[in-house]
């Protein structure tokens, strides 16, 4: 059975699809979901964090680069880039709570990106939910 976990790894393939050059990756994404089993509710939060990461895709950017240290913004790994901003989308724009937004992205990080990633994803998301946490 899909989570919602999946629900967010469905999200950051997508995008990450996309960015490396996929432009139908988008118009993909029901096929995705379908195929992960993605129904729903899970499916709603899927496509809601989908649309939301795209509408405030520029500001999520600026955000991710003000809360580096010692990394580049050009530099960074695509997918990590992918896992902060589904992150930063959920912290800012979707209610999500910070402590659950973070918690996701590092789990999901262990199983998408390299090892040391975790720990500045982690650190990034801190900066983030301190800077703009209610």
């Amino acid at each position: 059975m899909a989570t919602i976990t999946h629900s967010r790894e469905a999200v950051i393939q997508t995008l990450y699809a996309k960015d490396m050059g996929n432009e139908k990756a988008i118009e993909q994404f029901d096929e995705i979901l379908k195929d992960k089993k993605i129904k729903n509710k899970k499916a709603e939060f899927a496509k809601t964090l989908l649309d939301g990461v795209l509408k405030h895709l520029d500001k999520i950017d600026e955000i991710i680069k003000e809360h580096l240290v010692g990394w580049d913004f050009d530099r960074m790994h695509l997918i990590d880039k992918e896992i902060l901003r589904v992150a930063i989308y959920e912290m800012l724009y979707n209610n999500t709570p910070y402590q659950i937004a973070i918690d996701e992205a590092v789990k999901i990080s262990k199983n998408f990106s390299e090892d040391k990633a975790k720990s500045y994803i982690n650190g990034i998301l801190d900066r983030v939910a301190k800077k703009y946490k209610r």
